[in-house]
């Protein structure tokens, strides 16, 4: 059985996308369409960069999202891939949770590229720049990652538990610093600040779950063609009014990706694929679920490959 994922923020660079757009017409339409709906270049930004202005949390969310679909097309043009009856679930990482609804028909990419263009603003304007962080504590259990941002006080929260040992604090700046020493005090392996831009899936985001609850509130969302399992619960979810209310829980919430793709491993998926930039979620899979393959889709070189194992 398989699934299909979707990788999140972090996963960008420079150039990400270019060879789909060259190889092939039905990615080059996914580009054409995110850059209409935004109404500007953002191919532009995504293939000539600079890193810096990609990087933006309002350029990254929406770019992501573009290599994301434009991958998927290629696959369902060039290997045959039916969503409906090629997968058991599909699952994205925070922003991929959009990702995810789009490629299964739930969100349409126009849409779903305005509404992440709307995230990565209101994110970033949540909180001002320096007041907030996140840290990667290695190392030590989610449970135990929760006990030290309790320990930490102010606003600190496990903003991803994202499988094989690590999980992200998130929220005010010197909470999350005083997390990092207390986890170090505990054993962490490793413990130590990202270099993010706003402190996401913590309270402080408010603002923007509420900015996201309006702006999902003028979109029609459908019934996503296969189950979407959302950050939220880590269970499988189809229902439109509810994949609204959970997008909104998101933006605040826990990232449960270890759950979710043991969710996915216990219903029978055995291999996984990562569509879009990078394979950060491909090698997260191996180390959550044993026996599970975890294959990254993102170039011209990558949809050979995978057509090569379909047989197709």
């Amino acid at each position: 059985m398989l699934a299909f994922l979707f990788p999140g923020q972090g996963s960008q660079a420079v150039g990400m996308g270019k060879a789909l757009a060259e190889a092939f017409p039905s990615a080059r339409a996914v580009f054409d369409e995110v850059d209409a709906a935004l109404g500007e270049k953002l191919t532009a930004v995504m293939w000539e960069g600079p890193s810096e202005k990609l990087t933006l949390t309002e350029n990254a969310q929406p770019a992501l999202m573009a290599v994301s679909l434009a991958a998927m097309r290629v696959l369902e043009a060039e290997a045959g891939v039916d969503l409906k009856h090629d997968a058991k679930f599909v699952a994205g990482h925070s922003l991929g949770e959009y990702s995810a609804l789009a490629a299964a028909g739930s969100l349409a990419i126009a849409d779903t590229a305005r509404l992440l263009r709307i995230r990565g603003r209101a994110m970033q304007q949540a909180v001002p720049v320096g007041a907030g962080a996140m840290a990667a504590l290695i190392g030590l259990s989610f449970e135990e990652v929760v006990a030290v941002a309790a320990e930490a006080g102010g606003v600190c929260q496990a903003a991803n538990d994202n499988g094989g040992g690590q999980v992200v604090v998130s929220g005010d700046k010197a909470a999350v610093e005083r997390a990092v020493e207390i986890a170090k005090g505990k054993g962490a392996k490793r413990a130590m600040l990202l270099p993010v831009s706003a402190p996401f899936h913590c309270a402080l985001m408010q603002p923007a779950a509420d900015a996201m609850a309006q702006a999902l509130a003028t979109v029609s969302v459908k019934p996503p063609v296969v189950p979407l399992v959302a950050n939220v619960l880590a269970q499988p979810i189809e229902d439109p009014a509810e994949i609204v209310r959970r997008l909104v829980e998101q933006v605040t919430g826990t990232v449960r990706w270890r759950e979710s793709v043991m969710t996915m491993a216990s219903a029978g998926v055995t291999t996984f694929y990562e569509v879009g930039a990078g394979k950060v979620l491909s090698g997260l899979v191996k180390r959550i679920a044993d026996g599970a393959t975890g294959i990254a889709v993102g170039t011209p070189d990558d949809v050979a490959a995978f057509k090569r194992a379909r047989g197709s």
